[in-house]
């Protein structure tokens, strides 16, 4: 199913942005601060409500117009900061992840322990959530997203806490969803991120859509300077480009 912006505009953060999003891709989004990459992430995820001038719709249907249960079974949302209240073991918390569902208890356990075990985190388990240092609890609340088993993931800058390693496993996890037919959307404000593993960029610029092509296209050494006001210059090959200032 196909999740689409059209004509979407909030006040102040978005005008008239429109983009169609395919399952099976990694598009990430890119953009200085305050460009409105959070706000169009939450737009498509049903959680930041556009003026009457924009729609979101998923399989042409508005997003506001499906049952609140078929849409969190259909997206998974990744927040850029998210705090849990209580200190629930990792487990438990991810374990929320299968609200949304109504599935034996033997199948929600399978699915919790695949999420953590694919985000490197089964160890964290019995763990409680305050205990966890950033860049395991970032783990932990995406595993929480991925137990629910959504067809479109999106993630709001979900490798900022992680080291190295989590990181290159992390983008090749998603990498992985998108091969499966998965829709992944990211927020990521490594340019170089974005340049070796996403199919598509859009780059947002003052709450307009700058560039939506591949990579190749969308991050031109040309609209970065425009768009980030620096000059830069990519090195190295495909897939493995780096970006020099």
């Amino acid at each position: 199913m196909i999740l689409a912006a059209e004509n979407l505009t909030v006040p102040g953060r978005l005008t008239s942005v429109s983009a169609e999003l395919r399952p099976g891709q990694l598009t990430a989004i890119c953009g200085p601060n305050g460009a409105g990459k959070t706000t169009l992430l939450r737009a498509l995820a049903g959680l930041e409500s556009a003026s009457d001038l924009g729609l979101v719709t998923l399989g042409g249907t508005p997003l506001e117009a499906m049952p609140s249960r078929t849409r969190a079974q259909t997206i998974g949302y990744l927040p850029q900061q998210a705090a849990p209240a209580w200190n629930l073991t990792a487990e438990a918390l991810v374990r929320l992840g299968r609200l949304p569902h109504r599935t034996a208890r033997a199948e929600d356990d399978a699915a919790v322990h695949a999420a953590l075990a694919a985000l490197d985190a089964t160890h964290l388990a019995p763990r409680g959530i305050h205990t966890l240092s950033g860049g395991e609890r970032a783990r932990v609340l995406l595993a929480r997203v991925l137990a629910g088993q959504p067809r479109w993931v999106l993630a709001d800058e979900p490798l900022a806490s992680l080291d190295l390693a989590h990181a290159a496993a992390l983008l090749a996890h998603f990498r992985g969803l998108a091969d499966q037919g998965i829709g992944v959307v990211l927020v990521v404000h490594s340019l170089a991120h974005a340049m070796n593993h996403a199919d598509r960029v859009i780059v947002l610029h003052r709450g307009h859509i700058a560039a939506d092509a591949s990579p190749q296209a969308a991050l031109s050494e040309e609209l970065i300077e425009h768009v980030w006001g620096v000059h830069a210059q990519w090195t190295g090959p495909t897939g493995a480009r780096a970006l020099s200032l």
